[in-house]
């Protein structure tokens, strides 16, 4: 009986001890899981803050845009009014973007033009043939435009804030390929003076 005895107090003693082993198994589960929580925490709240920072800058952004297309806005305000006074066209050589001795007669004109109505506009396109890959030809009517306007800006003063400039590249031609001399005729500037009504 005494050995019975001891035996179940050993039995007691080490059930006792075993649950505490698991006890603080447990308890080292639940702290680890506790920190890994706290972590995850801790960088949702950081990328909270990196994201109400990024939405105030684009609020910001916003609002200086707004202010700017306002501006715009009244700025152009009028120019509804405008009509076509004078139109011409230079023509280039393949591939160049080069002003010609002709191309120069047709730019005084626009000059004269231009100085005649001191409150006119002059929209400037570029112009390409269908050689080449669109956006060479964009670059190219692009380079053809602003070389116009260079002329226009050195040889005659005008102000920037009075010409407008666009490439069309390949997109618009005027002449289509079965037409003689097409691919001439399309690589070109167009010239258009808009002034008040």
């Amino acid at each position: 009986m005494k050995t019975l005895m001891v035996l179940i107090l050993g039995l007691t003693l080490l059930t006792a001890s075993g649950c505490g082993v698991k006890k603080s198994y447990v308890d080292q589960s639940i702290a680890d899981s506790e920190g890994r929580t706290n972590a995850k925490v801790a960088t949702l709240q950081s990328d909270v803050k990196a994201n109400q920072d990024q939405i105030a800058k684009m609020q910001a952004l916003s609002a200086e845009l707004s202010k700017k297309t306002d501006m715009a806005l009244n700025k152009a305000a009028g120019f509804e009014n405008f009509q076509p006074i004078w139109d011409g066209v230079i023509n280039f050589d393949f591939n160049a973007f080069a002003i010609s001795s002709n191309a120069e007669l047709v730019l005084m004109e626009a000059c004269e033009k231009l100085e005649q109505n001191p409150g006119a506009i002059l929209e400037i396109g570029g112009h390409t043939d269908k050689t080449g890959s669109a956006n060479y030809n964009v670059m190219l009517g692009q380079m053809r435009a602003d070389a116009a306007r260079r002329f226009l800006v050195e040889r005659c003063g005008v102000s920037l804030y009075r010409m407008f400039d666009i490439s069309y590249g390949k997109d618009k031609p005027i002449a289509m390929s079965d037409e003689m001399n097409a691919a001439s005729k399309n690589r070109r500037v167009t010239l258009k003076i808009w002034g008040p009504m």
